[in-house]
């Protein structure tokens, strides 16, 4: 933070403290003119209000808190910027990518400095790590069970459900059935190969599916054409002279999503023939498609679950689409 806010907190923090010891310090004297022990002339349903000191307890114990909230403020983080003379902190700020968490760690290892979140991600994978490799791997402990294989145990699939809560469902659903522009995994449409090699591979490295944007080489009619073409192929109802014109100007199209418009996993191109619309099948989405094209991004998970979890992870999305299992 800077200079001028961190010193307003730490005002604020120590003027609060102070305020509070002195308001204690305030309350121990008598000042209201009525001798110790004897009725304020106040009562109500029985109960007489009497002038009686503060316990000495429990002014010894707000005592002991001040105290303790002092040597608090001084070992951790609290007072603006301040460090704390622990050097503890509860995680690496102002990261901004994967590279720099990792570099962050390293220096944090190297310097002896306590950073909580690297703590808890050590003590997870000293408690968890095991019992991810008894379920990835066979008896021999270096070779990964097949994907299939892992699928079909239903231990390994709560195990694989949970790392997608954790890692996928804020993208895909919890479900698993994706949104506009994320992809449904329960069903048999596959953009870049439902093998499970290919699941594996997708999430591993990630993917980036690029639609290039064919508005102004195709024009405004043209994209009405193209546009009815695709919709023509999923079903759809559309004027058949604009379809037919769209057919020539697909050639455009063909290298990605194939002449018959089925599609390809080489280049993540969608099947234009079936009624699944990752962005939506409605006229409107679809020549909004082809004006502007679409940049889908899924990120690479292998530097951050690592091979093991996403063996796991790979084998419950595959049993989604091949097991019949649900996602809840």
């Amino acid at each position: 933070m800077s200079t001028l806010l961190s010193i307003f907190v730490t005002l604020v923090s120590l003027g609060t403290i102070v305020g509070c010891f002195l308001l204690l310090m305030w309350c121990r004297n008598d000042k209201m003119g009525v001798e110790e022990g004897q009725s304020m002339g106040h009562a109500f349903d029985g109960i007489e209000e009497l002038n009686n000191p503060l316990p000495k307890w429990w002014t010894y114990m707000f005592l002991f808190m001040i105290v303790i909230g002092l040597l608090y403020l001084l070992a951790f983080p609290g007072l603006g910027n301040w460090k704390g003379l622990l050097g503890w902190q509860s995680s690496h700020q102002d990261i901004r990518s994967l590279a720099q968490g990792k570099a962050a760690a390293e220096a944090a290892k190297s310097n002896g400095s306590a950073v909580e979140y690297d703590r808890e991600l050590a003590k997870a994978d000293a408690v968890y790590g095991a019992k991810f490799k008894e379920l990835a791997y066979q008896a021999d402990g270096k070779t990964y069970k097949a994907i299939e294989e892992i699928a079909a145990d239903p231990e390994a699939r709560k195990v694989g459900q949970r790392l997608f809560l954790q890692n996928c469902a804020q993208c895909h659903g919890s479900d698993a059935r994706g949104g506009r522009g994320f992809p449904n995994l329960t069903d048999a449409e596959w953009q870049w190969g439902g093998k499970p090699s290919d699941i594996k591979t997708t999430i591993m490295n990630g993917r980036q599916g690029i639609m290039a944007a064919w508005g102004d080489i195709l024009g405004k009619d043209g994209v009405k054409e193209v546009a009815s073409y695709v919709l023509n192929l999923s079903g759809r109802k559309v004027d058949m002279v604009e379809a037919k014109k769209g057919e020539t100007r697909f050639a455009v199209c063909a290298a990605c999503h194939g002449p018959d418009a089925k599609g390809g996993t080489a280049f993540g191109a969608p099947d234009l023939t079936n009624t699944t619309w990752l962005y939506g099948g409605s006229r409107q989405v679809v020549e909004e498609t082809i004006t502007h094209g679409r940049h889908g991004v899924m990120p690479a998970w292998k530097d951050i679950l690592g091979e093991d979890k996403v063996q796991l992870l790979a084998s419950y999305v595959y049993g989604l689409s091949h097991t019949g299992e649900s996602a809840q």
